[in-house]
């Protein structure tokens, strides 16, 4: 006698295998010649369709992994993943790049680009700033390793701009810890800048800050010489009147810059 079979299974059964048909239509390879695949990226890449482009020269390293075009397409890939803001991606694709072809001519390029990656996510002051700190590292081994070339000119000026926020954190912090009336805190904050980012637009403020908390502490000496650092360095810059005008009590401002050079000399001859 032949068993019947529930219908319950039949369908199941139906289910399982449309299931299974899709996904092999949808993993199923599809092969062209190297010369199609690159050619139809480049043209999703002209349209600036940057994911489809992306993963099209992600084909040609799939189908044709040892052929020239395929290192092309390696880099090629990073550089669409970044157009199209896909960052993560970029990244890894960079140092995929770096890692099976360290000595490739366009190896400068996939080490900046992998550096605009990070350069281009920094976020403001408010946020964490591991970003910066990786951007930063990433540029900085752009100069190290490829010092005359013309990455390496971007990627300085690109470090400068990195330091300037990495400072302006810095400041940030320092002042809220001023703002609490916890002058250590923000003294040590205010030093950082002035010791590690001294070619920051921050430094001058810095030690205005520096000569607040120091009053506040009733730390009168350190007070005068973090001002006199000031005015020797910067003369001309209001953190400096306002410093000049707190140690001194003398007004808002020098009362003439022949005096306030004398009075920074006098502060600055005493430290040492």
């Amino acid at each position: 006698m032949v068993k019947r079979i529930p219908v319950r299974l039949l369908i199941v059964g139906a289910l399982l295998a449309l299931v299974g048909c899709a996904a092999s239509d949808k993993d199923k390879y599809v092969a062209r010649p190297v010369e199609s695949l690159y050619n139809t990226a480049m043209d999703q890449l002209q349209e600036e369709n940057w994911i489809k482009a992306a993963k099209g020269f992600e084909e040609v390293e799939r189908q044709h992994p040892y052929s020239v075009w395929a290192t092309k397409a390696e880099l090629m890939a990073a550089y669409a993943y970044y157009m199209g803001n896909n960052y993560d991606d970029s990244i890894l694709a960079a140092d995929r790049f770096i890692q099976l072809h360290p000595g490739h001519r366009d190896i400068a390029y996939a080490y900046y680009l992998k550096a605009l990656d990070y350069y281009v996510q920094i976020s403001d002051v408010q946020r964490d700033q591991k970003i910066t700190d990786d951007a930063l590292k990433a540029l900085q081994e752009v100069v190290r390793r490829f010092p005359d070339s013309r990455y390496a000119r971007d990627a300085r000026l690109k470090i400068d701009l990195t330091y300037d926020h990495l400072a302006g954190k810095e400041m940030e912090i320092g002042r809220y810890y001023e703002t609490e009336h916890d002058y250590l805190a923000a003294i040590n904050r205010f030093q950082v800048v002035i010791d590690k980012f001294q070619t920051t637009t921050h430094v001058p403020e810095a030690l205005h800050r520096l000569t607040e908390c120091y009053l506040a502490l009733g730390l009168t000496e350190e007070a005068k010489r973090t001002a006199a650092v000031l005015g020797y360095n910067y003369p001309g810059s209001e953190w400096y009147r306002d410093s000049y005008a707190m140690v001194t009590h003398e007004g808002p401002t020098p009362p003439d810059l022949e005096d306030q050079k004398g009075w920074v000399a006098r502060v600055w001859d005493s430290m040492f």
